[in-house]
């Protein structure tokens, strides 16, 4: 039997619908349904890869562990990965097949929408009910022949549609009016209700604007979520770090008591950024993104991310001044640490001769590191486990150890280059294994100080043992007294899912969506 489906969309990008339907995975969870989330089309930066090796996004990794299963391709069949512009990596079914432009992609809809319709079925013999996610807004009309992922997969899913809109911006009675209105009558009749989210402030001043909606549009309001910052949930993609408030979202997050400051580079083309959400949360680091120099000051540490142009990025870090003060920072002592994208930056000289990033044949690199990159058309993804380097700064004549070289550490690696350190430059890392499999392979490097790392590992920061090492190595140059591991941030993703799904049923009607799945497929 075919499973039922919802489909949440939205009157535009980053209104909320990534976290209702993780919020719509755990309540059907809770409630004993088998239930798995569904993105035809993802265009995002921030990726994941699963246990066999596959990339796919990671709002749909978040869904998945909220409805309690392992992250599958199936759940996001298409991703794109913007690289410029007017340009995008396109994964198909977790594999890289290549880059388009926007109208190279259109050329091949047909295509893409068979890969989405095969995956889409394929959950749907599998479970009780499909939670499907939209993307941006199903009433771009200059794009909307193209749509696969909007109200063209509500359509072969035979899906009730959950509209739903942002009040915190202002505008979203006119935005969700403005919606409807450019969509045909069909497609009109599809939306089934509205949630207004993030509100803030007083119900009572809200609700004659609610019943004016809803006479308007002939649509009830669903519910009214209020705006939170206490619920740690993965974000989709790098737009969140646009709210002020990105940094601070966390309940043990206290600034006027945070001694380390950690300064994260926002790259254009910042892809992972959700490394870092575990060192936000802890109650002594202060966490900030920098796109410029004169607003990076004097950090404890200087985090350079993944990047999915690290050339085009590079590049932009050079020109605006950013390098040369992370070069004079790390002069002083400041600790340095490249992830994927960020680790090539650090090396010598990086190399593109297959173009496979950019134009650029060649770009010297910051310099901290003796080694090369060479970008190659194989991508690596792998799940991946390894152990520090034996006594990684022993050749820096540092006699105390300032990590625990036995600690597992475990992530993953997406990355098209390969680095070949030179003149006996230390690796920082042994991976023992690669998506489930023995291996020995060195990764990452350590400067000849000791004061800079590269790593193609992503999650290093995720474990808690290394981060406790990290910050006590800062608090250890600032003259301060150690944390103790007690005292370290922790998250314990189910209790927060739970807290989702606790929040949206005291402020949605489950009933009303419960009659509208049944009603739409009996």
């Amino acid at each position: 039997m075919k499973a039922k489906a919802i489909m949440v969309q939205g009157t535009g990008s980053d209104v909320g619908k990534s976290i209702l339907v993780c919020a719509l995975c755990r309540i059907f969870r809770q409630e004993g349904l088998k239930v798995a989330p569904f993105k035809a089309q993802n265009m995002s930066n921030n990726s994941y890869v699963t246990i066999d090796g596959k990339e796919m996004g990671r709002a749909q990794v978040a869904q998945a562990e909220a409805a309690g299963l392992l992250p599958a391709v199936e759940m996001n069949p298409i991703l794109l990965k913007p690289t410029g512009n007017n340009g995008s990596q396109i994964i198909t079914m977790g594999k890289p097949i290549g880059h388009m432009t926007a109208n190279e992609y259109y050329r091949n809809k047909d295509k893409m929408l068979g890969i989405a319709k095969e995956a889409y079925s394929a959950l749907s013999e599998q479970y009780d009910i499909i939670v499907i996610e939209g993307a941006g807004s199903p009433a771009e009309i200059n794009i909307k022949d193209n749509d696969i992922v909007n109200m063209k997969i509500a359509e072969i899913a035979d899906a009730p549609v959950i509209l739903v809109t942002d009040i915190e911006r202002g505008g979203s009675f006119a935005w969700v009016v403005g919606t409807l209105e450019l969509l045909n009558s069909d497609e009109r009749e599809r939306i089934v209700g509205i949630i207004i989210n993030k509100f803030r402030g007083d119900m009572g001043i809200l609700e004659p604007g609610i019943e004016m909606l809803e006479e308007r549009i002939n649509k009830p309001v669903l519910g009214v979520l209020p705006y939170f910052n206490d619920i740690n949930i993965d974000n989709e993609d790098s737009v969140c770090l646009e709210n002020s408030d990105y940094e601070l979202r966390s309940t043990s997050y206290k600034p006027s008591e945070a001694q380390i400051d950690i300064v994260v580079i926002r790259l254009p083309r910042i892809s992972n950024f959700t490394d870092f959400d575990i060192l936000k949360r802890e109650k002594d680091v202060r966490l900030r993104f920098v796109d410029n120099a004169q607003s990076i000051g004097n950090p404890d540490l200087i985090i350079i991310p993944g990047t999915k142009n690290t050339i085009g990025d590079l590049k932009f870090i050079k020109e605006n001044g950013i390098a040369d003060t992370i070069k004079d920072l790390a002069k002083n002592g400041t600790m340095v640490i490249g992830i994927c994208g960020g680790y090539q930056m650090l090396g010598k000289e990086i190399s593109d001769p297959e173009e496979t990033e950019s134009k650029i044949a060649q770009i010297g690199g910051l310099g901290f590191i003796d080694a090369v990159t060479t970008f190659m058309l194989q991508k690596n993804t792998y799940q991946v486990k390894a152990r520090m380097s034996e006594n990684p700064f022993s050749h820096a004549g540092l006699t105390e150890k300032y990590f625990n070289t036995k600690c597992d550490i475990s992530g993953y690696e997406i990355h098209m280059g390969e680095t070949e350190l030179l003149n006996g430059t230390s690796p920082f890392l042994r991976i023992i294994e690669r998506s489930g499999k023995e291996v020995c392979v060195d990764d990452g490097a350590i400067s000849n100080n000791g004061n800079v790392i590269g790593t193609y590992v992503h999650g290093i920061f995720d474990n808690d043992e290394f981060r406790l090492e990290l910050i006590n190595n800062l608090r250890k140059k600032r003259g301060l007294s150690p944390m103790l591991a007690e005292e370290l941030s922790t998250v314990d993703k189910e209790r927060q899912y739970d807290k989702l799904a606790d929040l949206f049923r005291k402020h949605i009607k489950m009933d009303l969506i419960y009659n509208v799945i049944g009603e739409f497929k009996d």
